[in-house]
């Protein structure tokens, strides 16, 4: 008797086991490879495309930071995407961001900041392809500036690949934000200062350069955590 329980609770953990690591495998495309179905534009006029199943962001003479935001918001959740950048344009990938249709007063350490109506601001996972190499470092758009730079961190400067497909992983637990390039480990932060917020693809600004500079995005999937 006590045999057959200890072989039906074996049984039963292994079913348990088996469930939960399949539903934390469970991933949800953002980006059907197809069109821009649950995305919207904010910020500047930068043109954003699909092709050969991708997200195509192109420059834009003399207009601001644009953004390719996703139209749900998203908390606690783990992030991979795949990009490749002109040597020449910076960009990034927001979470957790938001964008107000007020102008909106955002306070820390006794610090306040007025963010106008509609800019795009909040954390930004770094895409740098020039000399610095930060990629997969955190900056906070439009508020407080670097929050976790990759100084002193080589091994993430280095991973980083010119002119080729690159990998992000971003972790988003709580106050606890971690990402890595091509599997090696970038940031690690801590700040709480905005627990949720959209997912967006950034065009960075190049003032009056009138010569277009791409970066794509693929494979963009999230997994959401309780």
């Amino acid at each position: 008797m006590q045999l057959l329980v200890f072989r039906l609770l074996a049984v039963l953990t292994l079913v348990l086991v088996t469930r939960t690591s399949l539903l934390a495998e469970e991933w949800t495309p953002l980006f059907d490879g197809k069109s821009l179905e649950g995305w919207e534009q904010k910020g500047g006029k930068a043109k954003y495309r699909v092709e050969d199943g991708a997200i195509v962001g192109t420059s834009v003479p003399n207009t601001s930071n644009s953004f390719l935001c996703t139209t749900q918001d998203y908390g606690d959740f783990i992030l991979e995407l795949e990009f490749k950048v002109h040597p020449d344009l910076n960009s990034g990938v927001q979470i957790r961001s938001q964008c107000f249709d007020e102008p909106t007063v955002v306070e820390w350490d006794g610090q306040k900041k007025t963010i106008s109506a509609g800019r795009v601001h909040g954390y930004q996972v770094e895409i740098d392809p020039k000399a610095r190499a930060w990629s997969g470092g955190i900056y906070d758009e439009g508020r407080r500036g670097w929050l976790n730079d990759l100084n002193g961190n080589d091994s993430a400067r280095q991973a980083f690949k010119q002119g080729e497909w690159n990998k992000f992983r971003i972790e988003c637990r709580g106050d606890s934000i971690k990402t890595w390039i091509n599997g090696v480990p970038a940031a690690d932060l801590k700040d709480d200062m905005t627990p949720e917020g959209f997912i967006a693809l950034q065009v960075h600004g190049v003032g009056p350069a009138t010569d277009p500079r791409e970066v794509s995005w693929r494979d963009i999937r999230i997994q959401e955590l309780d």
